[in-house]
Parts: structure tokens; C-alpha cells; sequence
């Protein structure tokens, strides 16, 4: 029970900061929806998946028969400290980004951000999601949630890839600088 409780707070904590920071950032006339970096669709669905992903994560927690393998104790071990881990990178990354945050890249101005996790980690953000997501894969054992998770850390992967672009545009030989002083994930 202390289990499922713990893996249900995560992700509700973040989409609460999330959310509630996008509503904060609506009340000063700034879209937390920047432009998808790729094809929109892909870019929607991808989203959309990582809230399926943890929903999966949380439902097998509360005893819903969703593995076709009970993982050991000591793998579920492994996947809740992932589990904990990403969703503090997240959280942590998040609040990090204030106003530059956005899903998506920006419309309009905003700061680049070398700071705190980011002078360890360019992409701490998905790097927390990639986390979530391998903790989900090995917590179910089920290949569909493999699959999904390796969909959603491939699109992210190549909308990484597209922000890296646009940053590259916008902030020039800052961000440069910033990119041989700090690598891409870890």
C-alpha cells in the first residue's frame, strides 16, 4: 500500500507543478505551449503516451494485472528509485526553468538556462522522463510498455535533437559554449 501510495504522489505532484505553473504563466499573458519542434502529431501523441506510461506504472502499483511477470523484489527496487529519481529531475528541472519553461519551443523570448541541474545535464527534464519511463518498463515486464517507452524516448529524443537547433538559433555562441561545457543528458 505505502508503495502504491509513494509511485501515485510522484507523478500527481509534477503535473500539479506543471500545470499550476502553466495557469501562473497564463495570468501573466505567457503560453507555457511553445511550437512542437516536430511533426505535431508525433510530437501530441509522444506527450500523451508518457501520461498513459505512468498511469500504467501507477495502476500495476495498486495490484491491476497489467505484467504478463511478477518483477522480482529486487528489480521493482531498481524501479521505484528510477521511478523517485526521474520525477525529482523533473520537478526539480521544471521549477528550474521559471518562465523559459515550455512545451514545445518558445514562441517568444526567453532566457537560456546554465544553472543548477542544467551545468550538469543539458536536458535534465527528459532525462527524468527517460527514467519514468524505464522504471515503468522494468517495474510491468510487458512488451507493449517497452514498446511504447522505447516510441516515446525516440520521439524525445529527436525533439531534443530539434530544440538543440532552435537553441543553437536563438542564443548562438552562448549556447555553443554552453554545449562543449555540458553534455547532452549526463
Amino acid at each position: 500500500m505505502l508503495e502504491s501510495v509513494a509511485v501515485t504522489i510522484f507523478p500527481v505532484v509534477f503535473l500539479t507543478v506543471l500545470f499550476g505553473g502553466g495557469a501562473r504563466l497564463r495570468r501573466r499573458n505567457i503560453d507555457m505551449d511553445g511550437e512542437p519542434p516536430i511533426h505535431r502529431r508525433i510530437f501530441y501523441v509522444s506527450k500523451y503516451a508518457i501520461l498513459g506510461l505512468w498511469g500504467v506504472m501507477v495502476l500495476r502499483t495498486w495490484g491491476v494485472p497489467l505484467s504478463l511477470a511478477y518483477a522480482p523484489r529486487w528489480l521493482r527496487g531498481v524501479s521505484l528509485f528510477l521511478w523517485m529519481g526521474g520525477f525529482g529531475l523533473l520537478l526539480i528541472g521544471r521549477l528550474g526553468l521559471a518562465e523559459s519553461f515550455r512545451i514545445g519551443s518558445p514562441k517568444e523570448s526567453t532566457h537560456l538556462k546554465t544553472g543548477g541541474l542544467f551545468q550538469f545535464s543539458r536536458n535534465p527534464m527528459y532525462l527524468g522522463v527517460y527514467a519514468t519511463i524505464l522504471a515503468t518498463v522494468l517495474y510491468t515486464l510487458n512488451p507493449l510498455v517497452l514498446l511504447a517507452g522505447a516510441f516515446v524516448i525516440v520521439v524525445h529524443h529527436r525533439i531534443v535533437l530539434a530544440e538543440e537547433q532552435h537553441l543553437q538559433r536563438v542564443f548562438g555562441e552562448e549556447y555553443a559554449d554552453y554545449c562543449r561545457r555540458v553534455r547532452r543528458y549526463v
